[in-house]
């Protein structure tokens, strides 16, 4: 029986959200920035391991060492839409950001 597909290595399910005023480690009024810095930070940091995994498996396929070069191409493709998924985050958070300088002027 086939299993079901997981997620890529670079991205990690989110938490379900929690009503406002439970206790979620955010307050209902105004909320702390380290739990989303700290998500970012982890979300990198992800992206990073994967392509450095990417990588050694690509040195493990030039030495020949690597018994199944699919397990390369499996990791490469994972690293891309990592990086892929990053920089679209990126942007549209920086349109958010010029969006928002557009309103106060």
């Amino acid at each position: 029986m086939p299993t079901a597909i997981s997620a890529l290595g670079a991205v990690s399910p989110l938490a379900p959200a929690s009503p406002l005023g439970a206790s979620s480690g955010v307050a209902a009024t105004g909320g702390s920035g380290s739990d989303f810095a700290g998500m970012l930070a982890r979300g990198l940091s992800s992206v990073q391991a994967s392509q450095a995994h990417a990588e050694d498996l690509a040195v493990q396929v030039a030495d020949g060492t690597l018994q199944d070069p699919a397990q390369y191409t499996m990791a490469a493709n994972e690293a891309s839409l990592g990086l892929q998924l990053t920089v679209a985050i990126r942007n549209k958070a920086l349109e958010a950001f010029q969006e928002i300088m557009r309103m106060q002027a």
